[in-house]
């Protein structure tokens, strides 16, 4: 088994004892991204669409670095400060994979905080 740590300046630095990403025979592990802005480690907006719009530029930059794209995504994990936010969230997310031949399997779950108190945090598995 082949393991590489995936890092990149497009999305933010790891907050905590853990690697933006790992990539592990043909599969990427991404870390949970929230939506911090990786050049000022300031959250993009208040809004939890403000902060889902920046998470998706910051996982763009973690496929990047693995040299993968959004249609290699075949796992997305989805946490909300608020289910309410749920549907706008999901309008972005469609548009997000608008390009791609099949949404990936995805969960979405509302859950009491999270780090930094963003507003919604999303990680990924890819596979190529």
């Amino acid at each position: 088994m082949t393991k590489q740590i995936i890092t990149t300046t497009n999305a933010p630095a790891a907050i905590g004892p853990y690697s933006q990403a790992v990539l592990t025979n043909g599969t990427l592990y991404a870390s949970g991204q929230i939506g911090l802005i990786p050049s000022t480690g300031e959250f993009a907006g208040e809004t939890t669409l403000d902060q889902a719009t920046q998470v998706f530029k910051n996982i763009d930059g973690l496929l990047a670095a693995a040299d993968m794209t959004r249609a290699d995504i075949v796992k997305v994990s989805v946490y909300l400060a608020d289910m309410a936010d749920f549907a706008p969230v999901n309008e972005l997310y469609a548009e997000y994979f608008s390009d791609v031949d099949a949404f990936p399997a995805r969960s979405a779950v509302a859950v009491a905080t999270l780090p930094k108190n963003a507003r919604i945090e999303i990680e990924v598995i890819a596979n190529k």
